[in-house]
């Protein structure tokens, strides 16, 4: 990050009751990511057994919880369609 004189870091893992609603969200996050991270975030995700997992680094309180927010909004996206498909 920059030469602030803290990093800010967390993960957050969305569970899923099976692997393929996993690998469809995980799809759907990907060409996000690009837009999530920014000059003072970097945000990572993989897949764990049946989660995705998001690791946020932030130079200030206020890019970390933009990062918070994006990816809390695009699973409640994830969350509405889930409940159209069903």
């Amino acid at each position: 990050m920059d030469n602030n004189k803290f990093e800010i870091s967390s993960k957050i893992e969305i569970k899923f009751t099976d692997e393929t609603t996993r690998d469809n969200s995980y799809d759907s996050y990907i060409p996000e990511i690009t837009q999530l991270s920014r000059k003072r975030t970097k945000i990572s995700i993989k897949k764990g057994e049946k989660s995705i997992i998001f690791n946020i680094e932030s130079s200030d309180f206020t890019a970390f919880r933009a990062a918070v927010s994006d990816i809390v909004n695009f699973g409640k996206i994830m969350e509405k369609e889930l409940k159209l498909i069903k």
